[in-house]
């Protein structure tokens, strides 16, 4: 978990400064009307991480439990469009601080505890399989080479 932790921490050092550089008009363009704009993946991986920073705590004391959400409801509900970039930009780097934090302090033993998320998986492949999903989306918003995710 140590490097999963080192990895996030790196992901929000090296990413926050190059969100920022984001114009608006770059981060509130829609490639066409069904898709996200950038701020709106922002405002995604934002909802991630309050879902994944649930699923991390939960799952420590409770059995399985199974945590989902509507992608596109939530992004639609929470208005991340008209959102203040700046605002949004450090809600992303503060919670993702607040999941390292979180991975930190938990006891080892808890890594194999599962929860569901369509299938469950242990919380030390969700905190992995969480960076990939952060990188794929970093780098579609910042327009760099493509990192498949499934």
């Amino acid at each position: 978990m140590k490097t999963t932790i080192e990895q996030l921490e790196k992901i929000i050092a090296d990413y926050t400064p190059m969100l920022f550089q984001l114009k608006e008009e770059q981060l509130t363009a829609k490639p066409n009307p069904a898709k996200w704009s950038k701020k709106e993946i922002i405002g995604h991986l934002v909802d991630s991480a309050l879902t994944n920073s649930r699923r991390f705590v939960v799952a420590q004391y409770e059995d399985s439990p199974h945590i989902v959400y509507a992608q596109n409801t939530w992004v639609t509900t929470s208005g991340y469009q008209n959102y203040a970039s700046a605002d949004l930009i450090n809600l992303w780097s503060l919670l993702n601080k607040h999941i390292c934090s979180i991975l930190a302090n938990m006891n080892s033993e808890l890594y194999s505890r599962t929860c569901v998320t369509g299938e469950p998986h242990t919380i030390e492949w969700l905190a992995a399989d969480y960076n990939k999903h952060l990188l794929h989306h970093m780098h579609v918003i910042l327009d760099l080479e493509p990192i498949a995710y499934p």
